[in-house]
């Protein structure tokens, strides 16, 4: 009896599969559906670059299902492995806390509301929330959400971009990213393309009732995917300065009155304190030009101090017409001249976090006088708290304390502390790669001085909480000419991209990098390695042709330098870039070509000793192209040798992909006993926590035991 596939879900499952490749098994995946649409349209088809080209595909195979049983049954069995649905939308962890103290701001939350409960009419619900900065337009939106709270049961979402170590923040993708991971989603969940990321975020929303917050937005960009179609989502966007053209309700915050201004501060600190400062109030209060942050500055001054409030007379006369650089400046003159020196020289980097550790570096003193010093500039309002030991600079109070570290403390001394705190995120980078890659030529040898990590999942997690710092990193180096440290520091970032999935992190920092090897370094190894970096960074993302460039420039560097495992390396990487394109031709002649290379390394070479394993993946990597062209036997041949490779190195999860891929081939063969034999063994060499992996072995096993 013919299975009917209907073609809309036929459609719903192609365009699934082209935007949610992300990971390992999401690469698997999409193997598996181009060899099958190959054999299907009889004809090799290329991965489709748009929703349009994935509806045209669904289109193409689904008039022949009709002719063919047995390819309407297998895309039968392939859509009920893989069931198609939105997902849940978890509530997440919600909104930070509101303010305590808030003051005032009715009008503004009165016109924020009516945007979030007017009929819907076919108008996206958006606000627009802008003020200068420390105004106080994050307050205005957490107590937003705080008093909205029950109008959104599905959850409110927050996302901060403040954070981004790249000069405009991060790019629309990104923020994408960290909005799905905060709706729930799982990163091997995460489709890698910004077009995938949006269709999932409005997946996700369709029919809810929720609360999108932006902080800190910087372009239209940034949340111009962002924009609800569903009637009961509201997105609000928060900019710290001028507004931007947005079809949005644009809502003011003003700043508060003397009136409000002096209720703020007797909240926090309490009337007796105000009482007793009455005298100097009106020049207080002008001083803070009704600046929220000034203003909780100002009374955290009178809470810690017993004496009558006074202003600094530098800060009278010099702080200008800005609230916040005004208490910046006051701030800097309430603690020791180290501690406000340690805060200025550290500023310079305008690193997205601050440690003990880059603080030190900075200032050239030890962490134990380092900690208390944070500690005190967090108390002055010159830093911000955050989790796990960490500080942050509000961007004017940053920007303040940098444009004074020339005039304090000279030129020379504040390269030499930007060179320091180079020096010192570059040699903690070069440990904890070393040891998250232990046996790869791809990263330096860990320096003989600094801190050693444990294991090669602490290395790992050393670069992904330090990654922001990183990536600022490269980009300071280049703008102080560091040259070397910026292709060092370039390098070092490989296991984040290898192991860690942080490709949209990391690819800024790789521009910048391939580009300065490039300038300084042409075809050098050097060049080489940070092309192929760049290369694979963008073909996980899926920017195909952009990979396939640096890929080229990766192995003419390599080429050049006559390094021959590099340029073996890059070969195979435009296997791997074709492949998942479903170019399966040009992927294997590829991957013969890589082996060519890889025969002219001699005994005694550099890389010699590594030449069994890396045949040993390039037959792996054969035998899959080989089964998207149809030549099963061929291919079944060079998996199972790939299998027993690894079976012998003892390396369980290459073994457990190859007999993934051996099993798959078996399958399209139509062997389903075997093919279920090796989906058998490949499950008791997963550990539990492989869960993609696992699920993914499950379905193969429903379309054998269905087949069979």
């Amino acid at each position: 009896m013919l299975e009917i596939v209907a073609l809309s879900a036929l459609t719903a499952f192609l365009t699934s599969v082209g935007n949610g490749a992300a990971g390992e098994m999401g690469k698997q995946l999409l193997l598996s559906t181009g060899a099958l649409a190959r054999r299907a349209t009889g004809r090799e088809t290329p991965l489709p670059a748009d929703r349009e080209g994935w509806e045209s595909l669904a289109g193409h195979v689904h008039a022949r299902l009709p002719d063919d049983p047995r390819q309407a049954a297998e895309w039968s069995r392939l859509l009920r492995s893989f069931p198609q649905h939105a997902g849940e939308l978890s509530s997440g962890s919600g909104l930070p806390p509101a303010a305590r103290h808030f003051t005032d701001r009715k009008e503004t939350v009165r016109r924020l509301r009516r945007e979030a409960d007017r009929p819907f009419g076919g108008r996206p619900r958006v606000a627009l929330l802008y003020g200068p900065p420390g105004i106080g337009t994050t307050a205005v939106a957490l107590h937003l959400g705080a008093v909205c709270h029950p109008r959104f049961p599905d959850g409110q979402f927050y996302v901060d971009l403040r954070d981004g170590p790249g000069e405009h923040g991060p790019a629309p993708a990104a923020v994408l990213l960290r909005l799905l991971g905060k709706m729930g989603v799982e990163p091997d969940r995460i489709p890698p393309t910004e077009a995938g990321r949006e269709q999932l975020y409005r997946r996700l929303t369709a029919g809810r009732r929720a609360m999108v917050v932006i902080d800190h937005v910087s372009s239209v960009a940034q949340v111009r995917g962002l924009i609800p179609a569903s009637p009961e989502v509201f997105l609000l966007v928060v900019v710290s300065g001028s507004p931007f053209v947005l079809e949005a309700e644009r809502v003011p915050v003003p700043r508060l009155s003397d009136r409000d201004a002096l209720k703020m501060i007797g909240r926090i600190a309490g009337r007796e304190r105000v009482a007793l400062a009455g005298p100097r109030m009106p020049e207080v209060l002008a001083h803070c030009g009704g600046n929220a942050f000034a203003l909780r500055a100002t009374a955290m001054r009178l809470l810690d101090e017993d004496t009558e409030l006074e202003l600094p007379a530098q800060a009278a006369e010099g702080s200008g017409s800005d609230p916040v650089r005004a208490t910046a400046q006051v701030s800097c003159f309430r603690v020791r001249a180290e501690t406000a020196r340690l805060c200025r020289l550290t500023a310079l980097g305008d690193w997205p976090s601050v440690t003990v550790h880059l603080a030190a570096a900075a200032a050239g003193v030890a962490e134990e006088e380092a900690a208390p010093m944070l500690a005190e500039a967090a108390d002055a309002q010159l830093l911000e708290a955050l989790p796990d030991e960490r500080y942050r600079f509000r961007t004017e109070v940053r920007r303040y304390l940098a444009d004074t570290a020339g005039p304090e403390h000279g030129i020379l001394a504040c390269s030499a502390a930007v060179a320091r705190t180079l020096e010192a995120l570059l040699n903690r980078a070069l440990h904890a790669a070393h040891v998250a890659l232990p046996q790869s030529w791809r990263t330096e040898p860990a320096p003989a001085q600094g801190q050693a990590y444990r294991d090669e999942a602490e290395g790992v997690q050393a670069l992904a909480v330090e990654s922001g710092n990183l990536v600022r990193a490269v980009l300071v180096a280049r703008e102080y000419e560091h040259t070397t440290t910026v292709l060092r520091l370039g390098r070092a970032l490989w296991p984040l991209q290898l192991k860690a999935g942080f490709w949209d992190e990391v690819l800024p920092a790789l521009r910048v990098a391939a580009r300065r090897a490039d300038e300084c370094q042409p075809g050098s190894r050097v060049a080489g390695a940070l092309h192929f970096q760049l290369a694979h960074c963008l073909g996980e993302l899926g920017r195909w042709e952009e990979a396939d460039r640096e890929a080229d420039a990766a192995a003419r560097a390599e080429r050049d330098a006559g390094h021959l495992r590099g340029e073996a390396s890059c070969v195979e990487l435009q296997g791997l870039l074709n492949l998942y394109r479903w170019r399966y031709e040009t992927a294997h002649e590829r991957f013969v070509a890589a082996e060519a290379v890889y025969g002219r390394v001699e005994p005694g070479q550099e890389g010699a000793e590594d030449l069994p394993r890396a045949f040993a993946l390039s037959r792996r990597h054969r035998g899959r192209a080989l089964r998207g062209m149809g030549r099963f036997d061929e291919s079944r041949g060079l998996l199972t040798a790939a299998v027993e490779f690894f079976a012998e190195r003892g390396e369980a999860y290459n073994q457990a992909r190859a007999l993934t891929d051996l099993a798959e081939t078996l399958h399209d063969a139509g062997e389903n006993t075997e093919a279920l034999a090796k989906i058998e063994e490949a499950e008791r060499l997963l550990p539990s926590a492989a869960t993609p992996h696992l699920g993914y072995l499950a379905a193969l096993r429903l379309r054998c035991e269905v087949a069979g």
